[in-house]
């Protein structure tokens, strides 16, 4: 009897270990990775506040100026996006991050020596932009397929709600930041410095990385057509569409949903900067839950995946039709879980799901469609609230991500449906 309760509660024991929400944290690699990352992160978005407080600063204020900046910045993640991938399968991910790392710091660097100086105009925040754009296509899929390597597939799920959660609490931490120290400092040109040296945080973890402790698999050849390869993979496959196409999908409102809090903040509550700033918030808290909730799952699942792309679509409906502005923050915090729900669970399926020469180029799939959301989203949601005002722009948002999730599904259904016709093809009648 003694015997079977110690070895019920070894059990118990060892499924608390496997479900910790820190569980990945015993992985000495993913710690030095993981708090690098922390600095770094806060840094990055200290520095996207400064660039936009920069060009607002260069320009008179012009709105057109900083929409250019943006799209500098996403433009060649939506059109070499997939290439970074084929990259991060054909070299250790661990030496592209290092040089990707180094190549970000030294334009932080030059930028803040700019401003620092007086000698920054425009064009210069435009080719940094444009070359931190360039440099994310490698980096981003390198990064995330990288997670793996250090943690394993056990603990991979909670390593990615891990890295997202310290992804979303630096969103909330780095432009409250930014604002302190642009006041100040008297102006933008040390936040670029500050981020320079963030950098050597994640450069100087990977550099004490114990090497025989990576699961690093070999490098993939280089050949033709290996994006398409990517492609082929992933549209074969059901297992991997699904969370492709979700994500396509929800990243096309989620990424237009700043715009719409700050309408519907100012214009329908008739709220000023900092309401906005609460609001904003509000969704990155939700963001934050719904990310260490996500450590505590052990593995991904389809239903986890279609709930919170469900949850998300319902909840910025309820946030259109909020009476008061203190209603549409309850609405904006289970938003922000749905939403990162949705985001951790494909990135983990996806990740879990490709096999390790493939991984760069699905995850390079996957951050081309998360990307590409934005240009499509928000100019298609902001007309909107333009033209028949902010609560339809958001409901609107809301109904569309439903759809796109039914039709998610749908396409899903049919590419299993074909592929099971293929690898079962009917029996041939004979004619008698």
């Amino acid at each position: 009897m003694a015997v079977a309760t110690e070895m019920a509660l070894s059990e118990r024991e060892a499924a608390s270990e496997r479900s910790g929400m820190f569980r990945s944290l015993r992985n000495h690699n993913y710690r030095l990775f993981l708090s690098g990352s922390v600095v770094s992160n806060v840094g990055t978005w200290m520095q996207r506040t400064a660039q936009d407080w920069l060009v607002l600063s260069l320009t008179g204020g012009s709105g057109t100026a900083l929409g250019i900046t943006v799209a500098l910045q996403f433009l060649p993640i939506m059109v070499f996006g997939m290439w970074g991938g084929v990259l991060a399968d054909r070299f250790p991910k661990r030496r592209l991050l290092m040089i990707a790392q180094s190549l970000m710091a030294v334009l932080a660097l030059a930028m803040g020596v700019l401003t620092v100086t007086g000698q920054a105009q425009v064009w210069h925040v435009y080719v940094m932009a444009f070359t931190l754009g360039l440099l994310a296509c490698v980096e981003v899929p390198t990064r995330q397929s990288f997670v793996v390597e250090m943690v394993g597939r056990d603990d991979l799920s909670n390593a990615i709600a891990l890295n997202s959660s310290s992804f979303n609490l630096a969103r909330v931490v780095g432009p409250a930041i930014a604002g302190l120290l642009i006041n100040w400092l008297g102006g933008t040109g040390p936040l670029f410095l500050v981020n320079a040296l963030t950098f050597s945080f994640t450069i100087g973890g990977m550099l004490l990385m114990r090497k025989t402790e990576l699961r690093t698999p070999e490098p993939v050849k280089r050949g033709k057509g290996q994006a398409r390869e990517g492609l082929r993979y992933v549209f074969g496959n059901p297992d991997l569409l699904l969370p492709v196409l979700m994500v396509a999908f929800v990243a096309v409102f989620a990424q237009s949903f700043s715009t719409s809090i700050a309408l519907m903040s100012t214009e329908v509550f008739d709220s000023g900067a900092s309401a906005f700033g609460i609001a904003s918030s509000a969704f990155a808290i939700g963001a934050v839950v719904g990310a260490l909730q996500a450590a505590r799952r052990v593995t991904p699942s389809r239903r986890t995946l279609i709930i919170g792309g469900v949850a998300f679509g319902l909840f910025q409906i309820a946030a259109a039709f909020s009476p008061g502005y203190w209603a549409f923050l309850v609405a904006l915090v289970p938003a922000g879980l749905a939403m990162i729900t949705v985001q951790t669970t494909a990135n983990s399926t996806l990740q879990l799901g490709a096999s390790s020469e493939m991984r760069g180029r699905v995850m390079g799939i996957y951050v081309l469609v998360f990307t590409a959301g934005a240009p499509i989203g928000a100019p298609l949601i902001g007309w909107i609230a333009e033209m028949a005002g902010p609560r339809v722009g958001i409901l609107v948002s809301g109904v569309l991500s439903l759809t796109g999730v039914a039709l998610a599904l749908l396409v899903t259904k049919m590419v299993a449906a074909r592929k099971n016709v293929a690898l079962n093809p009917a029996p041939a009648s004979i004619a008698v």
